[in-house]
């Protein structure tokens, strides 16, 4: 059998523990840290710009402010003092994640980030695989609408499927996740995520993370088939994806890969992943128009709305997962949130690295940010 490393339903502590957020007075930290505050536990604002901090402070004066920076680890480690976990909300995560995961490491509670830079969750895998695990550290990368979602989102559409995984490291541990060689695993013959959002203004983070991932990769863009990511020049395929009412019938860009194109793998056995975008957000985000999301409500949400459909096919047989709301940054608060309280409320919490979909029993993990937070729909 393949190691459980799923965590048991979250609760409130009796004792409310304290949250570093690092980049605390961002667009998705803010919301962030509303969601601890409203769970019950107590966020340690974090971030470099002591000024963005002050500022923030003053509207939370019964919290704590600590200005960090990732370039020096002293400061990290008295950001994180007396923390029971980490959330870094500090992009571009390319430069953030390692120095706060190091940090983590060095103070023992474990690290959860919403990156959406799929190159920075393989990095993530390949450095802190073995790393955290040895030293019995916990890294979640990628506990966001772009990641976290859709991995929970295809393990919950999985479901019972299972297979004898070949792929796994012969020594037992594929990198600190949860994949072993000759283990029982979850497993498709492909999964489909397609995206559908009402429109999209990119934040300035938003942005700055895709420029960076976008060089990283000389421009191309990346896809996991074949049981790989692989690397793809030239423009993506456009076809249409009909998506469950409301929205219907779409215009999508194929090849929209994000960061659950890399943390699924990791425990699921599928050798491709087809991911698309409606065809105006992509637009949306490729415009001159650079203006951020607007707040319509109290909680600083867009109008914006979501749905995610995830499809995966074995055997001829089709089961679906389907989650929507609205503003794909304030729904990321509430996930890194929920899979945090899980953490903090297991005593036997896995080490390694250790994305959502294996962190925790899926339907479950979705069930409980419904409908608050996400209208939900399974078909299997």
């Amino acid at each position: 059998m393949t190691t459980d490393h799923r965590t048991q339903p979250s609760t409130t502590p009796a004792t409310p523990a304290r949250v570093s957020v690092i980049g605390a007075y961002g667009h998705t930290g803010r919301f962030v840290v509303a969601e601890l505050r409203r769970r019950g536990l107590v966020p340690i604002l974090s971030g470099r710009d002591p000024q963005r901090l002050a500022a923030l402070g003053e509207l939370y004066p019964d919290l704590e402010t600590r200005p960090a920076t990732v370039d020096d680890p002293a400061s990290l480690d008295r950001a994180l003092a007396g923390a029971a976990a980490v959330i870094n909300c500090a992009g571009p995560f390319a430069s953030t994640a390692a120095p706060v995961i190091d940090a983590a490491l060095r103070a023992g509670v474990p690290y959860l980030d919403v990156t959406a830079e799929t190159e920075v969750v393989l990095d993530t895998i390949a450095a802190y695989g073995d790393r955290a695990r040895e030293a019995g550290g916990l890294v979640v990368p990628a506990v966001a609408f772009y990641g976290g979602l859709g991995d929970l989102l295809a393990t919950a559409a999985i479901g019972d499927w299972m297979t004898v995984d070949g792929d796994g490291d012969g020594d037992g541990e594929a990198g600190g996740h949860g994949r072993r060689h000759g283990a029982a695993v979850a497993a498709a013959d492909k999964i489909s995520i397609a995206y559908a959002l009402s429109d999209w203004r990119p934040t300035d983070g938003t942005r700055v993370t895709g420029q960076v991932s976008s060089g990283r990769r000389s421009g191309g863009r990346i896809l996991y088939a074949d049981g790989r990511l692989q690397t793809r020049a030239g423009d993506a395929p456009r076809a249409d994806w009909t998506f469950p009412d409301p929205v219907g019938t779409q215009p999508v860009v194929g090849e929209f890969t994000m960061a659950d194109s890399a943390t699924i793998p990791t425990h699921l056995s599928v050798p491709d992943i087809d991911t698309c975008m409606t065809a105006s957000a992509v637009d949306d985000l490729r415009s001159a128009d650079t203006s951020g999301p607007v707040a319509v409500d109290d909680s600083g949400r867009s109008a914006q709305t979501f749905l995610v459909e995830v499809v995966a096919t074995r055997d001829g047989e089709t089961r679906r997962a389907v989650a929507s709301g609205q503003d794909i940054y304030a729904v990321t608060a509430p996930l890194v949130v929920e899979a945090t309280c899980r953490v903090l409320a297991d005593p036997h919490r896995p080490s390694g690295v250790i994305t959502a979909g294996a962190l925790a029993d899926a339907r479950g993990f979705l069930s409980a940010l419904a409908p608050g937070h996400l209208t939900l729909d399974f078909t299997n």
